[in-house]
C-alpha cells in the first residue's frame, strides 16, 4: 500500500510539475492566492452550495436562538471567502468577516449586495489561529466552512473560536475530513496529498478534525459524518455540526 502511495505520488508530481517549478521559484503562491484561489473557490463554492444546500439549512435552522438576551445575533465568520454562506444567516444579524486572504472582495461584495438582510459590520484580514483584532466573548455565534481543512494550527483556531464567543455562544461548522483509513477513499486521499496541498493553496485532506473538535473545551458537541457528492475528488467526506461554549 505504502509503495503504490509513493507511486501515485510521484506521478502527480510530475504531472503538476510546472506547479512545483512555480513553486520553487517563488511565483506560485502569490499568483495562487491573487488570481487562482479566488477563482477556485468561487466555482467551487457553487456546486458545493449545491450539493450541501439543504444541510447548510438545518445546521442554520438553529442560530437565532443563540441571539443575546437584547434579540440581536453577532456573528463572526471564519474564512468568509466568496460569502456563500450569507443566504442561510437570518435577518437582521450582524455580520464579522474574516480572512487570511484579501483577494476575495470583488466576489464578497457582490454577495453582500445580494444579501441585503444582513448588517455587515467589518472585514479583517486575519488567519483562524490569530483574531487577536476581535474582543474576547464578543460574539454570540463563530461560523467556519472548508477552512479548518487549510489553517496551520487546527487547535489553537479553536482556541480563539471559544475565546471570541460569549459564554453559551455557539460554533457552526462544515469541512471535508479523512476517509476511513481502510478505504480506497483514504488510498486516494493519502496519494493526492502532497500535490493538492501545493496548488490548492495549503488544504490538507487527511484531518480527523472531529478529533480535534472533541477534545476541544466545548460543553456540547453535534457533530455528523456525512458525504458530499463531489464527483471525481478526494474531498467527499465531510463532517457538519455545531459545538456550544
Amino acid at each position: 500500500m505504502e509503495t503504490s502511495v509513493l507511486l501515485l505520488r510521484v506521478c502527480l508530481a510530475l504531472l503538476a510539475m510546472p506547479i512545483y517549478l512555480l513553486s520553487f521559484l517563488g511565483i506560485w503562491k502569490p499568483f495562487c492566492e491573487k488570481i487562482f484561489f479566488p477563482y477556485f473557490l468561487e466555482k467551487l463554492s457553487v456546486i458545493h452550495n449545491r450539493k450541501t444546500h439543504r444541510q447548510k439549512q438545518d445546521l442554520f435552522r438553529n442560530l437565532p436562538e443563540f441571539a443575546s438576551t437584547s434579540g440581536e445575533l453577532k456573528l463572526l465568520e471564519i474564512g468568509t471567502g466568496c460569502g456563500t454562506n450569507f443566504q442561510f444567516y437570518p435577518a437582521g444579524c450582524r455580520v464579522t468577516c474574516t480572512d487570511i486572504n484579501p483577494h476575495f472582495q470583488q466576489t464578497l461584495t457582490r454577495n453582500m449586495k445580494q444579501n441585503q438582510h444582513l448588517r455587515y459590520e467589518r472585514f479583517l484580514v486575519a488567519a483562524a489561529e490569530d483574531l487577536s483584532q476581535v474582543p474576547s466573548g464578543s460574539v454570540d455565534a463563530v461560523v467556519c466552512t472548508l477552512v479548518l481543512c487549510s489553517v496551520l494550527d487546527v487547535d489553537r483556531a479553536l482556541r480563539e473560536v471559544l475565546r471570541v464567543l460569549r459564554p453559551g455562544g455557539v460554533f457552526y461548522f462544515l469541512d471535508h475530513v479523512a476517509a476511513d483509513r481502510s478505504s480506497w477513499k483514504y488510498f486516494w486521499q493519502q496519494s493526492c496529498f502532497p500535490t493538492w496541498k501545493l496548488v490548492f493553496n495549503g488544504c490538507c485532506l487527511t484531518r480527523e478534525i472531529w478529533k480535534n473538535l472533541e477534545q476541544a473545551n466545548f460543553s456540547e458537541l453535534k457533530l455528523q459524518h456525512i458525504s458530499v457528492p463531489l464527483t471525481w475528488t478526494p474531498i467527499k467526506p465531510h463532517i457538519i455540526g455545531y459545538a456550544v461554549k
